[in-house]
């Protein structure tokens, strides 16, 4: 193999890459899951929709920081909110957000118990 294909191998390479902006959002949605109590939040997003009364009494945490974990996931695009009077429901962002929360979950299940990796 000759210098000049490992060049256009890597220029191959790097068309695919993602966009710079599409990276940076990709990061942050991953940051904000690394917490485990967001990560705990999302779980139960992802079943539908909860209140943040419902969310303290869950998971066992204070008022003020489940807010505060929310109005993160929320401004990272993981969460959207919708009101019903005064109240304020949460759930998870659609499906990709969904699906995202479910395979990681479902991967440490796999890592923890020993179970071997699937497709």
């Amino acid at each position: 193999m000759y210098a000049r294909d490992n060049l256009a191998e890597a220029n191959d390479l790097q068309q695919r890459l993602p966009a710079d902006n599409k990276v940076e959002a990709a990061t942050e949605m991953l940051r904000m899951l690394g917490d485990g109590t967001r990560l705990r939040l999302m779980w139960l997003l992802v079943e539908g929709e909860h209140d943040v009364t419902a969310l303290v009494a869950a998971l066992g945490v204070a008022r003020p920081a489940v807010s505060q974990h929310l109005g993160k996931l929320r401004l990272a695009g993981l969460v959207a909110v919708r009101r019903e009077g005064r109240r304020a429901l949460y759930t998870a962002r659609g499906g990709h957000v969904r699906r995202l929360v479910t395979e990681v979950l479902h991967a440490a299940s796999h890592r923890v118990a020993g179970i071997p990796e699937h497709d």
